[in-house]
């Protein structure tokens, strides 16, 4: 498989040599139907979401004007060609992710062992794999926006976090030997420190820009600012956002571990938490929440109250299949890293109280 490939650039090749062609990234590219609300219209409640499509790989790339059809046919083939084998550019088991300055959302999957990053602007799919020196990535977990644009993804197998530049180029890597296995990351710009969930250590390590170790928040254990087994990060509006996963609730803190906000419980009804995975917040401030366990979207507002409940198990829009990560940009589109449909669910959160 070729290091950072980008497969638009594969098909540019190959199909034309003597004329340019134009892609375009589609959210719907693989037959989601845009359009459907959330709630729905029969509840007579007031639209919050819509369904905007998925994300699933090279089917999201086609050519300007062209929605589908013969080109996927012939682009799948051509893939292979080049790569030596007829396999396609495709999720498999996506985590995490976020979205960039400019635009491009970055997807960490652990199958693959790879960063899929999609550029809508320039219309491409690049593939990173290579984290230098000949090393390849472990099992990537979680990807944030670092200083001057770089991009962080921790690797638990690995124990590091890796640094590279905006076009793929390994930067280096930081957290060895102090790492055990270091799952979420989020930055906080104004302070210029990085947080990273260390799973197994039952805490939060905080690095400078530089990948010094500056702090440790937490420590095993049930009470207030105390872990057990934290994983996805989210950092809005000088609060640190933990998924205390073994201990079933959100816990919401200062940079300097000081308790803010907690929330959740093991139960069997709507809005508890059994397996909480990915944490993020929209521009409202409210706060969404992947439950694993149910396959559920769950959003609360500043307080940590239930407000809606997206999902049940299934493929349809709307619905999970084991989800994991949840990112938001600033265009306060949601992102759904719906791991065992192998897709991004992608919603438009409408506004709203």
């Amino acid at each position: 498989m070729a290091t950072r490939r980008t497969v638009a650039a594969i098909a540019v090749l190959l199909l034309c040599s003597c004329s340019p062609t134009t892609y375009v990234l589609r959210l719907d590219a693989n037959g989601g139907d845009g359009g459907y609300l959330f709630p729905p219209p029969q509840t007579l409640e007031v639209a919050r979401y819509r369904y905007l499509g998925q994300l699933t790989g090279e089917d999201n790339l086609q050519p300007a004007g062209e929605r589908g059809g013969g080109f996927k046919a012939v682009f799948n083939w051509l893939v292979g060609l080049v790569d030596g084998d007829t396999g396609r550019v495709v999720l498999q088991r996506p985590q995490s992710g976020t979205v960039d300055g400019e635009g491009r959302i970055y997807v960490t999957d652990v199958s693959r062992k790879a960063v899929f990053v999609f550029d809508e602007k320039q219309g491409r799919l690049d593939l990173w794999d290579d984290t230098g020196g000949g090393r390849r990535f472990a099992s990537p977990i979680a990807v944030a926006i670092g200083a001057g644009g770089q991009v962080l993804v921790t690797d638990s197998e690995l124990a590091l976090v890796l640094r590279f530049d905006r076009d793929g180029k390994p930067l280096g890597d930081f957290g060895g030997g102090t790492l055990l296995r270091p799952t979420g990351i989020a930055r906080d710009g104004a302070r210029r420190l990085t947080y990273v969930a260390d799973t197994y250590a039952h805490d939060i390590k905080v690095f400078d820009d530089d990948g010094r170790l500056v702090d440790t928040i937490g420590r095993r254990g049930d009470g207030l600012g105390e872990f057990n087994f934290p994983t996805h990060l989210a950092f809005a509006r000088g609060t640190l956002y933990v998924t205390d996963m073994m201990n079933s609730r959100i816990q919401g803190l200062t940079g300097d571990g000081g308790v803010r906000l907690h929330f959740g419980e093991r139960g069997l009804y709507v809005g508890n938490l059994v397996r909480p995975k990915g944490v993020a917040t929209d521009s409202d401030g409210n706060i969404y929440v992947i439950e694993s366990m149910y396959d559920t979207l769950l959003v609360y507002d500043q307080r940590g109250r239930l407000l809606l409940s997206i999902g049940g198990t299934g493929k349809d829009a709307g619905r999970f299949y084991l989800p994991a990560g949840i990112w938001i940009d600033s265009q306060d589109r949601v992102y759904v890293a719906d791991m065992f449909n192998g897709r991004v669910v992608v919603f438009q959160f409408l506004g709203g109280t």
